[in-house]
């Protein structure tokens, strides 16, 4: 008898599992996300477009906050208008689909659905939002909502729309809740698409490594886990999966943190790039590639889905604005407090002026990348295109030839052993 009600047990704890699994609308565990980011389109960085900041005649702009700030509103108006018209279009999204990709990851600031009195954002980003999911649809990609800038930074990066020297989104409520209220938002939009739309990604690059950020942020996780996972306002579950970007921690701090069967549905966001210290400036070409192939061993065998959702095969910090606008690169010594490495002459910008052995370098760090990157759950290359930094540019490599027209069109396949 005690054997039948432990079978009866398992049964009903089996069924509860069985009732609460996600569908989503890719299949994360078996099949590899391969994808780009769809950098500078919704929120600005001075780096992907350098000109529209030029453009403006002032230093003081170096961000969306001191573009809408300080620029005659008018015009900042109608230049993101025909940015946002002309940056990312169909065509683009046709040709991402025709590269072999999967996903497209989408950045967008929290000022498109919630502009506060004294706050200079120029809103009309929404209407992009949608037609970029009507293209994901037309062409079967699959859209990520990536909330990438939120009210009082979480990072104080420029790309967080508002550069300052120690982020505030964590330290008042009214700035989570405000938070909060967007993600419900989006949520609500999206409930029922997530044959477009399987992921809303809650919160970009959280600085981590701040002491004050990293209890507020866990609250704030399990919280968008309700808001996304639970949109109706009922018990009904949504098939939209949670990405959780890993605030710069290690994934071993992430051990266990809404894992199954208590929670479905949770995928980590980690990004890697080789481009932001000095002692990555000064590495030969073969140790950057030799640092991809020795992610393999930290990216395999987490305990959720796993998308290192931001890289790049670039290999120094030389393009224009890239550490901030009138900011220097290590790479050339000219960041504060870095010594030269090389010239950057040849190593940024057009692809022309690139040489044949860093192009082909270009497609070995390209591809041990994403052979790594596949020992997770897959990939998310930033960014899809820049004005002048072809090194960084999807779309430059297809068109130059370190990036393949099929991403599993191996040439070194052998590179990390």
């Amino acid at each position: 008898m005690r054997r039948y009600m432990f079978l009866a047990l398992i049964e009903l704890s089996l069924l509860h599992f069985v009732l609460s699994q996600i569908n989503p609308g890719f299949p994360y565990g078996s099949e590899k996300v391969r994808g780009v980011n769809l950098g500078g389109w919704l929120v600005l960085e001075p780096w992907i477009t350098p000109s529209i900041f030029d453009n403006t005649g002032n230093p003081n702009i170096v961000d969306e906050w001191t573009f809408g700030q300080y620029y005659d509103r008018a015009t900042a108006t109608s230049v993101l208008q025909n940015h946002w018209n002309t940056w990312i279009t169909e065509s683009d999204f046709a040709n991402i689909a025709a590269a072999g990709l999967n996903h497209v990851r989408l950045p967008i600031g929290y000022w498109a659905f919630d502009v506060s009195s004294g706050e200079p954002y120029i809103q009309g980003q929404l209407p992009y939002l949608q037609n970029a999911v009507q293209w994901a649809s037309q062409y079967g990609l699959k859209l990520i909502v990536d909330l990438h800038g939120v009210p009082g930074s979480q990072n104080g990066f420029d790309n967080s729309g508002h550069r300052m020297s120690y982020p505030t989104w964590q330290s008042s409520q009214t700035n989570i809740a405000r938070t909060d209220a967007i993600i419900k938002q989006l949520a609500s939009m999206f409930a029922g698409q997530e044959n477009v739309v399987p992921i809303i990604e809650p919160i970009n690059e959280p600085a981590g490594y701040y002491s004050d950020i990293l209890a507020p942020l866990k609250q704030y996780y399990y919280d968008s886990y309700g808001n996304i996972r639970y949109p109706y306002g009922t018990s009904t579950e949504s098939n939209t999966v949670v990405l959780l970007h890993d605030a710069f921690q290690p994934l071993s701090y992430w051990s266990g943190f809404e894992t199954a069967p208590n929670w479905q549905g949770v995928a980590m966001d980690t990004h890697i790039y080789q481009v932001f210290s000095v002692s990555e400036e000064e590495m030969s070409w073969q140790e950057h590639i030799n640092t991809a192939c020795n992610t393999q061993s930290t990216l395999s065998g987490f305990d959720l889905w796993l998308v290192v959702g931001e890289w790049s095969p670039a290999a120094t910090d030389c393009a224009t604005y890239l550490n901030g606008r009138g900011v220097g690169s290590r790479y050339d010594g000219s960041y504060p407090g870095s010594t030269y490495v090389g010239s950057c002459v040849g190593l940024t910008g057009s692809a022309s002026t690139f040489s044949s052995s860093y192009k082909t370098f270009l497609r070995q760090l390209w591809e041990a990348q994403v052979i790594s990157y596949e020992k997770a759950n897959g990939w998310i290359m930033w960014t899809w295109k820049a004005e002048h930094a072809d090194e960084w540019s999807y779309q430059a490599g297809l068109q130059n030839g370190w990036i393949p027209w099929s991403p599993t069109s191996l040439e070194y396949p052998n590179i990390c052993g």
